[in-house]
This record gives structure tokens, sequence and C-alpha cells, in this order.
């Protein structure tokens, strides 16, 4: 059995995919500038001395960190309405991979202030500074600068997961590149090209990245 490429139908609807992938990069930078603050409040938030703000970190990343993100989306489309909660789906979705964000980005930022060493905080104190400018200036850019290896993984992660929100008819790249193969029945070109395109921008997004962490990363 032999198979006929036919790539025309893709690359007349080209406009369509690339509207589609700006939309998921767009998606992908709010939420995770949304999730960045979640983490970090979570994670000063877990280490905490008071044992309530403990509690409430820990329940907050334990749930979204074992919940699918798919149940996630769909429950807060869906069923945030019913409690009088609604929302349309672009902010539905931001919100969703926001709080998802913020959950596993929590963890990143609480494994790099448990491995700052205790004598920054020190410095901090000596030379007058309130515990506030002592995070604001010292604990969170250290914090950052070590963390971000692990926070670009995150972000590559959260832009191929922007895939999910055509399950809300939100129309970024999968969502169209669905559309195209419906209408054509072009099954192998059309997900071929947005394979290519999703491989593309996450190793753009890599490359990116890497030169970030190499002009911020703290000589040794």
């Amino acid at each position: 059995m032999t198979y006929d490429f036919n790539f025309a139908v893709v690359w007349r609807n080209w406009d369509l995919l690339a509207e589609g992938l700006m939309l998921g990069l767009f998606l992908a930078l709010v939420s995770i500038a949304i999730g960045c603050v979640l983490g970090l409040a979570a994670a000063f938030g877990m280490l905490s001395r008071h044992r309530a703000l403990r509690w409430i970190s820990q329940c907050y990343v334990s749930a979204i960190r074992n919940t699918p993100i798919l149940v996630l989306i769909l429950f807060c489309y869906f069923a945030l309405p019913q409690l009088g909660i609604a929302m349309d789906k672009i902010p539905s979705f931001i919100f969703t991979l926001s709080l998802y964000a913020g959950a596993y980005l929590a963890e990143v930022y609480r494994s790099g202030l448990v491995a700052l060493p205790p004598g920054l905080r020190e410095a901090g104190l000596a030379i007058g500074l309130t515990e506030w400018k002592i995070k604001r200036y010292l604990i969170i850019p250290v914090m950052f600068r070590n963390v971000l290896p692990a926070m670009s993984n995150n972000f590559i992660s959260l832009f191929k997961d922007t895939s999910l929100a055509a399950a809300i008819a939100v129309p970024e790249l999968t969502f169209y590149a669905r559309k195209i193969n419906v209408e054509s029945f072009r099954v192998i070109e059309t997900w071929m090209v947005a394979s290519l395109i999703y491989v593309g921008a996450c190793v753009a997004i890599a490359a990116l990245l890497r030169r970030l962490e190499a002009r911020l990363s703290i000589p040794r």
C-alpha cells in the first residue's frame, strides 16, 4: 500500500498554524510569569515557621501536582461556572496553566532556597537589611540564578502543554492542526508539520534560555 503525500493544503493554511503558534507562546509566557509569582509564594510558604502557611502551601502543591492537567483544564472551564466563577476560554486556560506552573515551580524554588548558604541571610542582617530586603536583594536573585536551568525545562514543558488548550477550543497550534486535518483528511501531512513546528519552537526556546543561563550564571 502506497501513500501519496500532499502538503499543499497545509501550506495554504500556514497562516493559521503560525497564528496558533504565536498564541501558544503567549499562553506559555503569561502563565509562567504568573506561575513564578505563585510558585515563589508557595515555596516561601512551605518553608515558613507558621504551620498554617506550610499546610496551605503543601496542600496546593500536592493537589495540583497529583491531578492531570487536562482534568484541571476541563474542571476550570466547565465546572467552575456552575459555582458562579465563569471565565472565557483563554483566561480560563491561562488561570489553569498558571496554577499548574506555580505548583511545579514551587518545588523548584523550594529546593533552590534550601540550597542557599545560611550565611547569606546573616550577611544581610550584618549590614542592616530588613528581612524583606534580604529576600528581595539577596535570597531571591541568587536563588533564581541557581534554579534557572530547572525553570527553563518547566517553560518548555509548559509551552508543549498549551496544546491541551484545544480541548476547550482555544485556537492555538493543535486546534488549527486538527481543524485542517478534519477539513482535508491529510492526517500524516498535517500532524507531521505541526510536530515539526513544535520541535522547532522548543529548540529555539531552549537555545534562547541557554544563552540567558550563560549570561546570568554565577562565575565559579
